[in-house]
């Protein structure tokens, strides 16, 4: 029903080297940050005190949980294989939004770190392997880490003001909405590259990149 990726081959033969360059480059300067912030194996504390405070944490959060980071982009780049994958990234920030409001209220989810840091080593797993997945499994498995992701974020905002709290869902969807579309552009580049032949290596080494730090993050939930 769905049609392969291939198609949209002519999309990303149009996108200009330069603009490669900078998302390649940005996307590396945001791996930065984040590793630097989650050294010691959780990324920085804070609290949310203000609606300017929940703005520019929400940009943040998704970048600076180096377990998160990872995993959206290891969704963007997946979502490249199908020819509706913008769909698949849409998917996931609104699965987010939902997750932090199911934080906000009385309802509880088990494990959160626990079903992020899986879910990372899963999608890394699969940029590994050439098997094909129905487009339907990868839109639900989207939806599934998306809630927990933003259940997680949604922990910082937890009693903040009501003005806060939606600034900070905000800046978050923001956020993750640029990482995920930029991770796919690069994951269409990447796919249907032939000239050069070393940017598929790139993305499976990014793929046992992303299910090493899933398995770190993994055993830190369980201490």
């Amino acid at each position: 029903m769905f049609k392969n990726a291939q198609l949209l081959a002519s999309d990303s033969d149009n996108l200009p080297t330069f603009k490669q360059q900078r998302l390649l480059g940005a996307i590396a300067v945001l791996l930065v940050i984040s590793l630097l912030t989650s050294a010691g194996g959780s990324p920085i504390e804070h609290y949310v005190t203000n609606i300017w405070e929940g703005l520019i944490w929400g940009i943040a959060d998704p970048v600076i949980s180096l377990d998160r980071f990872v995993s959206i982009l290891a969704l963007g780049l997946y979502s490249a294989r199908f020819a509706r994958s913008h769909w698949l990234n849409i998917t996931f920030v609104i699965a987010a939004i939902c997750g932090q409001l199911i934080n906000l209220s009385p309802v509880m989810l088990p494990a959160p770190a626990i079903v992020i840091a899986i879910s990372t080593i899963v999608i890394g797993a699969m940029l590994l392997t050439r098997i094909s997945i129905n487009w339907l499994a990868i839109a639900i498995f989207s939806a599934i880490a998306g809630i927990f992701q933003g259940y997680a974020d949604a922990t910082y905002i937890v009693g903040a003001e009501t003005f806060t709290a939606i600034t900070y869902i905000i800046g978050v969807a923001l956020s993750q909405t640029v990482i995920i579309l930029s991770a796919r552009k690069i994951g269409l580049t990447f796919a249907f590259n032939e000239i050069n032949q070393i940017l598929p290596k790139i993305i499976r080494f990014a793929a046992l990149a992303f299910c090493t730090i899933g398995i770190v993050f993994l055993g830190y939930s369980f201490i």
